[in-house]
């Protein structure tokens, strides 16, 4: 099977050479994605609001690939700081109620001091 690349349109994914998605051998792999909204390039600073329009942003690349959110098998959360893991658990049990994919959580440091959530996935082509 060949290779197939999806992008958000951001200028950011030329410059530093990668995918908002790579699909390959029936898996979606979504990079890591943030709360940045592609259309405006604008980021909210509410840590829900960050992570509603990240799981956005990962449901519209999902959607290019032909899956959803209900076809992720694993899950790798990045929250800049542990407390708000309480905060967002609940939003991660919602988007992911039928999936229920194998997950990790790590505390990070991300690229932009206004990013607090990144997630990145990878989902099965339903066939």
């Amino acid at each position: 099977m060949s290779k197939k690349w999806i992008s958000s349109g951001s200028d950011f994914e030329k410059l530093a050479g990668y995918s908002r998605a790579v699909i390959e051998n029936g898996l979606v792999h979504v990079s890591g994605t943030t709360g940045f909204d592609y259309a405006t390039m604008s980021i909210q600073d509410d840590l829900a609001a960050q992570t509603h329009q990240t799981f956005k942003n990962i449901q519209a690349a999902l959607q290019q690939a032909g899956a959803s959110l209900d076809d992720v098998v694993r899950v790798h959360y990045l929250i800049t700081d542990a407390s708000y893991f309480s905060e967002v658990a609940p939003i991660f049990g919602q988007y992911f109620a039928n999936a229920r994919p194998a997950a990790t959580a790590l505390v990070v440091g991300l690229v932009d001091p206004r990013m607090k959530i990144e997630i990145e996935v990878t989902a099965r082509i339903p066939t």
